[in-house]
């Protein structure tokens, strides 16, 4: 590392204490969502492999997780794989869910979080199953942040997944289609998604400059903050953090009135 870089780094850190010391922890966000974007792309700015790049984007989230247990944060949803992400080529594909499956093991045994899987299972190979399974099982009694790892997620699918376990419920216990569309409402809903008991996401962060949602839990975020951040998610700093968290306090969250 030259003199420059060190100076750089040095201002980086500094800042970041500026900015953390003016923050108002009154105004912190108890569930946070993030889409991290750009694990490709800082590949190739490196000139690494694009599997390098998803493992650096794996890398990345046991530090970040380590910040937000220096705040109140509650929850954290990690979207880590999309249902769409089932179209990519096998040769990206293959090991980009072993590195998902490795950190889902590591995030386990960590011993800090509790781990909880979101989306459709049954898309998933058997093997991240048994994994997922596991891990909440392994961590259902720790008493740390809950982390969602969202795999084999899509905010379609599991809207359209809690439908369907709306009317199989109503099914077994009798219901007729006229009683349940009189009982139909937005909590009963709720009880059938995926994050269902948890308290939506106050703040989503999604990296790498792109300004859109793409499905990230369409039900959940109606009264979200977004949070857009030009950097890649490998290169995610604790200062691009606070700056999000900086954001957000000095929002007025006023829920359409």
């Amino acid at each position: 590392m030259n003199l420059r870089d060190k100076l750089r780094g040095l201002l980086v850190r500094v800042y970041a204490r500026r900015v953390e010391g003016h923050l108002d922890h009154a105004q912190m966000p108890k569930h946070i969502g993030v889409i991290m974007d750009g694990n490709r792309r800082w590949a190739k700015a490196a000139g690494s492999t694009t599997a390098q790049g998803h493992q650096a984007g794996a890398d990345k989230i046991e530090e970040f997780l380590g910040w937000c247990a220096e705040t109140d944060v509650e929850v954290v949803t990690l979207w880590l794989f999309s249902t769409d992400n089932f179209g990519r080529p096998q040769e990206e594909l293959v090991p980009l869910l072993g590195i998902i499956e490795d950190t889902v093991r590591s995030l386990a045994a960590d011993g800090r979080w509790r781990v909880h899987h979101v989306g459709a299972l049954d898309l998933l190979p058997a093997g991240m199953q048994r994994t997922l399974k596991e891990a909440e099982e392994a961590t259902a009694n720790v008493d740390g942040i809950l982390v969602n790892v969202a795999i084999g997620y899509g905010g379609r699918q599991e809207i359209a997944d809690a439908v369907r376990s709306m009317l199989l419920n109503a099914a077994e216990r009798g219901t007729s289609m006229e009683e349940l569309a009189e009982a139909v409402d937005i909590d009963m809903i709720g009880r059938h998604l995926y994050t269902r008991a948890q308290p939506d996401p106050d703040l989503v962060i999604r990296t790498s400059g792109e300004q859109r949602l793409s499905g990230f839990m369409l039900w959940q975020t109606a009264h979200s903050e977004y949070y857009f951040c030009e950097v890649f998610w490998p290169a995610f700093r604790k200062v691009d953090f606070l700056r999000a968290l900086r954001d957000y306090a000095m929002r007025h969250r006023r829920y359409g009135g």
